[in-house]
């Protein structure tokens, strides 16, 4: 659906997105994840043709951005909806107006319009609230019209810029809720902005991270956290302190595995005592993944790894 190579930005002489190289999905949640000025905006408004791209390839249904003429970049725009942290709502039109604005501006038929709007606030839950104005509403509240008034003109795309760091954490987990009950119904696919790890974990079903315009990793979420890189440990601030004497070995939990009281289980059958020395247990879209680091003597070394082996489990040695 969307496709990206070798994409170079400048500004200037400024190089803000250095060969990235990406495949998303239809249907797909992808979360594009980065510290301030990584240049994860900007790729975001490069996929819709708010920013010219310098250098490389970008295709929407196989489309290349920078080829349309204004005409066709309009046309383009109707099948994606976008949503902003600040919400960009009208403060003079209510709940129903803000939501038709984009239906209105098509020149759809009033009593198409009227069905459209009802059919969103009934989705995004905000039925009591259709002729209410923006002061009215509550941070979430006004994020969801944001959503609906995305979803009129029936987009197969959402992109969603930093659209839940102005809301509490628990507001956020309704709004990240409401996006997945909108992806699962509407087969829509979303392509996230964030910096915070905690909404990546919530709903991406792919990240990709980026720093200063390079990407340092790429992969389905559960891998990206259960086997995090050097570069992808850095960026989440781990730090694996573990003992300089004996063996230490890494144990991997990947997503509905068995084995998470393994090492209990090992312990037992070979009549052992481990150190866990390190730990790390995550619960990414709805699945527990982790791993954890064990210390062993390094005459149990042999025993240890055949029994491991035997089990199927994935480890390696620090």
């Amino acid at each position: 659906m969307i496709n990206i190579k070798n994409l170079n930005k400048y500004y200037g002489d400024t190089k803000v997105l250095n060969n990235i190289s990406i495949e998303i999905d239809s249907g797909e949640i992808f979360a594009i994840v980065g510290h301030s000025g990584a240049g994860k905006s900007t790729l975001l408004r490069c996929i819709n043709g708010l920013e010219v791209y310098s250098e490389g390839s970008l295709k929407v249904h196989n489309k290349e951005i920078k080829n349309l003429s204004k005409e066709q970049l309009r046309e383009f725009r109707k099948d994606i909806g976008m949503i902003f942290q600040h919400f960009s709502l009208i403060q003079r039109k209510t709940v129903y107006e803000n939501i038709a604005l984009p239906m209105e501006l098509w020149g759809y038929e009033k009593k198409e319009i009227n069905k459209k709007v009802k059919e969103l606030v009934n989705l995004v839950g905000l039925e009591e609230k259709i002729d209410v104005y923006p002061s009215q509403l509550s941070g979430g509240q006004k994020q969801r019209v944001a959503i609906a008034r995305a979803l009129t003109l029936d987009p197969d795309i959402l992109l969603s810029d930093e659209a839940t760091s102005a809301l509490d954490p628990n507001t956020t987990t309704s709004i990240l809720n409401l996006l997945k009950e909108i992806n699962k119904k509407l087969n829509i696919t979303i392509v996230l902005v964030t910096h915070e790890m905690e909404v990546v974990k919530q709903i991406a079903q792919k990240a990709l991270l980026l720093e200063h315009g390079n990407i340092i990793g790429l992969d389905v979420t559960e891998e990206l956290f259960l086997k995090p890189d050097e570069k992808m440990k850095h960026f989440l601030g781990e730090n694996e302190v573990v003992p300089n004497k004996g063996i230490n070995i890494k144990l991997y939990f990947p997503k509905d595995n068995v084995y998470q009281a393994f090492i209990t289980k090992m312990a037992r059958e070979l009549n052992m005592d481990f150190n866990i020395v390190w730990g790390k247990l995550e619960e990414i879209n709805t699945h527990i993944v982790g791993n954890m680091v064990i210390n062993i003597k390094e005459e149990e070394k042999q025993k240890v790894l055949e029994y491991i082996k035997e089990h199927d489990i994935v480890w390696e040695v620090l």
